[in-house]
């Protein structure tokens, strides 16, 4: 086995004892909490849920999430408004602020997260190159949103969204303080 193919597989499986612990402790303080957590995605396909519902007892934290990657979904399943869309872009603040505030409404969690973006190869627009994903946050009622611009193929774009997104979510729960 050539050092590349070493490299890449003990980078795997530092990667994958980094998610695993961050879902841990993210399941951790949601179950302290009593809160659940629902997620809206684009550009990352259900790889958020995919990863939320990776350990056993997720269900007592994790209640559902959607797949919207078409403009029409973002609209029927989320009230996205088409104008917003129009005016903005999917790949946009606006939007993915919006998308975590109507998951949360829709499904009646204290915690959600969104995710749009360009994974690529393709999909590019000007002010917006393929690696451009926003990623939003709402902790019971608070929304916030980050914008991030990630390099790589197009599962690697993935890959550090649905990470960021983890991290973020990780990091707004502990942080809360809300009344």
């Amino acid at each position: 086995m050539g050092w590349a193919r070493i490299v890449a597989a003990a980078m795997g499986i530092v990667q994958g004892v980094l998610m695993r612990d961050l879902l841990i402790k993210t399941g951790k303080v949601l179950v302290e909490r009593g809160w659940r957590v629902s997620t809206a995605e684009s550009c990352t396909g259900g790889g958020v849920a995919q990863a939320l519902t990776e350990l056993p007892g997720s269900s007592d934290w994790y209640e559902g999430g959607v797949v919207v990657y078409s403009n029409h979904l973002k609209q029927s399943l989320l009230n996205v408004p088409a104008e917003l869309l129009a005016r903005e872009g999917a790949v946009s603040e606006a939007v993915v602020r919006e998308m975590v505030r109507q998951v949360c409404r829709v499904t009646g969690v204290d915690v959600g997260v969104a995710t749009s973006g360009i994974a690529g190869p393709g999909g590019a627009v000007p002010g917006k190159p393929v690696g451009t994903v926003w990623i939003g946050w709402c902790v019971h009622g608070e929304v916030t949103a980050e914008c991030y611009l990630f390099e790589g193929d197009r599962a690697a774009v993935r890959e550090q969204a649905v990470m960021n997104a983890l991290t973020g979510l990780l990091h707004r729960i502990e942080a809360w303080e809300g009344s």
